[in-house]
């Protein structure tokens, strides 16, 4: 994806940024993302925009999907992967999910750029 720089946040964090946005990002364990059974913080979440609440629906609703969002995160446009599932998604559903998050963080300029340039329609 094109503009995309790799930043180091808050503990070290991972953050895949366009135009200073973050779009894909790796979370260290915070208090308010805890396993509910043992009630310990997720060590290895990675958080991704998303385009829109449709899209965010569809991905929290298709049971073949590892996707997640706490209820706080209702409102927010992203879903939650635990990095020990990412295997349980293909390469294909990997780099779309990517795909989609950089035009939901990119400037309209660059997104519409991107889309004209690949033959996507322009969302």
């Amino acid at each position: 994806m094109p503009h995309v720089t790799l930043q180091h946040g808050p503990r070290g964090i991972k953050l895949y940024q366009v135009g200073g946005k973050s779009f894909v990002l790796f979370r260290t364990p915070r208090p308010d993302a805890v396993d509910p059974e043992t009630g310990e913080p997720y060590p290895d979440v990675i958080m991704f925009w998303v385009p829109s609440e449709v899209d965010k629906q569809a991905m929290l609703q298709d049971p073949s999907l590892p996707f997640f969002s706490p209820s706080h995160f209702d409102v927010h446009p992203s879903v939650r992967l635990h990095a020990s599932r990412i295997g349980e998604l293909t390469r294909q559903q990997l780099t779309e999910t990517v795909q989609d998050a950089w035009p939901a963080q990119a400037s309209n300029r660059r997104r519409t750029a991107w889309l004209a340039g690949h033959g996507l329609p322009l969302t």
